[in-house]
């Protein structure tokens, strides 16, 4: 699930790549509690543009679901890296043996 700064991030880039820039009123609500996965996200998207998911423009479709599924694994890879730390050794590190 997006942090309210990864909505809000995201919601600008769909905004300024895709032209999906949506009302204050729907950005507002999906900033404060983003859709807990993709498809859920997208479909907020396009509803809050007043299309229906289902019979968009299919390459428009997958635009909007490439940004939004980059934007859920980039939250995914930093909530991963908080909960686990960053103790994976680094390979071009001097081994000191």
């Amino acid at each position: 699930m997006l942090t309210t700064n990864e909505a809000a991030a995201l919601l600008s880039v769909l905004c300024t790549r895709l032209g999906f820039c949506l009302p204050s009123d729907a950005e507002e609500r999906l900033m404060a509690a983003p859709p807990p996965d993709v498809r859920l996200f997208i479909a907020a998207v396009f509803i809050a543009e007043e299309l229906d998911p289902s019979t968009a423009d299919r390459k428009l479709y997958r635009q909007v679901k490439a940004v939004v599924a980059a934007a859920f694994r980039r939250s995914d890879e930093r909530r991963d890296d908080a909960r686990f730390g960053d103790d994976v050794p680094d390979q071009h590190a001097p081994s000191g043996g």
